[in-house]
């Protein structure tokens, strides 16, 4: 009987799990290399002073493709992690104190708000229901390998007008300002903006109302946990604060070294930066050259700066997530994603999870986080050590205003800045995204899941298809093991 075939995983997002997960499920040995020293990557957990924050994604949907992950072996996800249902989705709120709650009951909400607009909303909730069916069930863990991939389904994304931008989309439906931001505003969960992101991303809304909004008990990180605890338990190896510094061909075979050491792979799936990967991991393989090009003259996703901050009271009637409009819609995301300068103005993102699990903060007290999008590094290079306090205060003081008595009450805090995302996670330009998802990006046009001139080396999380976001980066892992598998067998 042969040896199975050894895979290195590098990177421990949800991704690299989920990879690493089918991977071992599949028999083939698998090892997990992980830079930091805890895993989860985006999905990193601090905690302090009795407080559990989640660094990263916040937002769970589609929990069918994490059950599934559990269920190749026999298992069952409710064994290992509880996902806990949140509602509203999001609590949309503007400049003039207009509110509006998200959730499966939102076309009775606009009948109450804007009676005008329910016809068109449920126009737009069709479409979104058609796109979901081709461009998530169809497509989302098929991987764009040829550009015949493209052409197959070229006369469906016409159809479904994937050329307009997601904004373009919801104006068809609806008039309402508030109402097309409520509407539009999904493609930043994906690093996407609205006027620019593919209409395909208009699935999203479909996709919260079939499955809704979830969040794990005992916040993200545990269901990171979980995955790592699987992966373990099928004999997987994993290793924490163990980075890659090199992949070094030789014949069919990967070398990959770290600081103790050189280990041979047959395969090496990167869930690291596309551009580390390809410009530091692989620096000096030639092979690499063509991608590496490529990834320079590529749009990346705004980056964000995120404010982890635990308070020592409540507030009644907070919503798990809520979404803050600022001013200005259309102009503020032309300044995040092309301009040079740090707006002086932003829309918020607060995720307060101690609403839906109070275990995550000491008794009587609230953990919360609030992201602002920026621009990343590449189009504007900012002092972020020199001018982080002075914007966190303004966020804080902003926040005030809803939160009375928030910055008395705050007793931890800490922030994450572009340059954190570039030094700790070597995100190209501090991307917080990846490989940015317009339409030219997308699909075929997006990098591989599996690379077209080094074989044995494959692809999954943001950065390859489909795309950012949990189910994201767990479908890009089915797309590929599916790929990794069918080329060893």
């Amino acid at each position: 009987m042969s040896e199975p075939r050894r895979v290195a995983v590098i990177g421990s997002g949800f991704g690299g799990l989920a990879a690493a997960i089918r991977l071992q499920s599949a028999g083939m040995q698998v090892t997990v290399f992980e830079a930091r020293d805890k895993p989860g990557g985006r999905a990193y957990v601090y905690e302090d002073k009795g407080f559990t924050f989640d660094a990263g994604p916040t937002v769970i949907t589609a929990p069918d493709c994490i059950e599934e992950l559990f269920r190749l072996s026999g298992r069952e996800m409710r064994d290992y992690v509880e996902l806990l249902p949140v509602r509203p989705f999001y609590r949309l709120g503007w400049e003039d104190g207009d509110t509006l709650d998200y959730d499966n009951s939102f076309g009775e909400r606009i009948t109450a708000k804007w009676p005008e607009e329910r016809a068109g909303y449920e126009r737009f909730l069709a479409y979104s229901r058609e796109v979901f069916a081709k461009g998530y069930t169809d497509l989302a863990a098929t991987p764009f390998l040829r550009f015949w991939d493209m052409v197959r389904v070229a006369p469906d994304l016409a159809r479904l007008r994937a050329d307009r931008s997601v904004y373009s989309a919801v104006a068809r439906f609806v008039g309402n300002e508030k109402l097309r931001q409520a509407l539009s505003f999904h493609a930043l969960l994906v690093g996407g903006n609205p006027f620019e992101t593919s209409a395909i991303y208009t699935l999203i809304h479909y996709l919260e109302r079939e499955w809704g909004v979830h969040f794990p008990r005992g916040g993200t990180g545990a269901l990171v946990r979980a995955l790592v605890r699987l992966f373990g338990e099928l004999g997987g190896e994993f290793h924490l604060g163990m980075p890659v510094r090199k992949i070094r061909l030789s014949g069919a075979k990967h070398i990959v070294a770290t600081d103790t050491g050189e280990t041979v792979f047959d395969a090496v799936v990167s869930n690291a930066d596309l551009s580390h990967t390809y410009a530091d991991l692989l620096s000096g393989e030639g092979r690499a050259e063509p991608m590496r090009k490529r990834l320079d003259s590529m749009d990346w996703s705004m980056s964000l700066f995120v404010i982890y901050f635990g308070t020592n009271r409540r507030w009644p009637d907070l919503a798990h997530h809520t979404v803050l409009f600022g001013p200005r819609y259309e102009e503020l995301l032309r300044d995040i994603f092309r301009g040079s300068a740090l707006p002086e103005d932003f829309s918020l993102y607060l995720h307060a999870p101690t609403v839906t699990d109070p275990s995550l903060a000491p008794e009587g007290c609230e953990a919360f986080y609030v992201l602002s999008p920026v621009p990343h590094l590449g189009n504007a290079k900012l002092d972020w050590a020199t001018i982080a306090p002075a914007y966190a205060d303004r966020i804080l003081a902003y926040l005030e205003r809803s939160l009375p008595g928030l910055t008395a009450s705050i007793v931890t805090k800490r922030w994450f800045t572009p340059s954190d995302f570039a030094s700790e996670l070597s995100a190209h330009h501090g991307s917080a995204f990846s490989v940015a998802p317009r339409l030219t990006q997308s699909a075929w046009f997006r990098p591989h899941n599996r690379d077209a001139n080094i074989p044995g080396l494959y692809l999954v999380g943001a950065g390859t298809h489909p795309g950012a976001g949990v189910p994201g980066v767990i479908n890009s892992a089915k797309a590929t093991a599916q790929l990794l598998v069918r080329d060893f067998a």
